[in-house]
């Protein structure tokens, strides 16, 4: 079983992640790590360019899926949990879907099929919190945050098991919401 995490910026995946890994100790839990972190990390720059935020978009694309495909194979007996998926690049393309589809060499819908199941956790900027945080490759206003959250929203909401995590006040709430929905999903 392979599981997406995403949403918009400081929506709290990579926390959610953790507290996943901790909290459902019993089931057998991979966390495939967020591909574009990587490789920002690794000194790629963003960029506005859009002939190279397209070029930085499929490379994250091509990471993220060579990553999930080793996961796949030396964790064949766990469930794996995404750190964004594929159709992620689509929020961030600076043209059409038909264009990301064509550079990635894919479609729509064969990378709807790549999971199972998609848990969104939706930006805290939607109820007015402050996205900042310690992460310094996240540049994103609270405006752009909710920007892409609402084309991420768009492309995932597709999935045939699509689940939100609302943005609220209380983050351990939230927190606790995206626990029962994982445990949902995976039972």
């Amino acid at each position: 079983m392979k599981i997406v995490v995403t949403g918009g910026p400081g929506g709290g995946k990579t926390t959610a992640l953790d507290l996943f890994k901790r909290e459902l100790v019993t089931a057998k839990l991979a966390i495939v790590p967020e591909a574009a972190s990587s490789i920002f990390q690794s000194g790629v720059e963003r960029d506005k360019r859009p002939e190279v935020v397209k070029d930085i978009q499929k490379m994250i694309y091509d990471y993220q899926v060579n990553l999930e495909a080793i996961y796949e194979k030396q964790k064949k007996d766990h469930i794996l949990l995404c750190d964004r998926g594929t159709l992620d690049g689509l929020a961030y393309w600076p043209a059409g879907g038909d264009e990301f589809f064509d550079k990635v060499k894919s479609n729509f819908h064969d990378e709807l099929e790549r999971y199972d199941a998609v848990i969104f956790f939706e930006t805290g900027a939607c109820s007015g919190g402050d996205i900042t945080s310690n992460n310094i490759y996240r540049n994103e206003t609270n405006n752009q945050a909710i920007e892409l959250d609402r084309k991420l929203k768009e492309v995932w909401s597709a999935h045939p098991n699509f689940y939100v995590v609302s943005s609220r006040d209380s983050f351990m709430q939230k927190i606790n919401e995206g626990i029962e929905i994982l445990k949902h999903v995976v039972k």
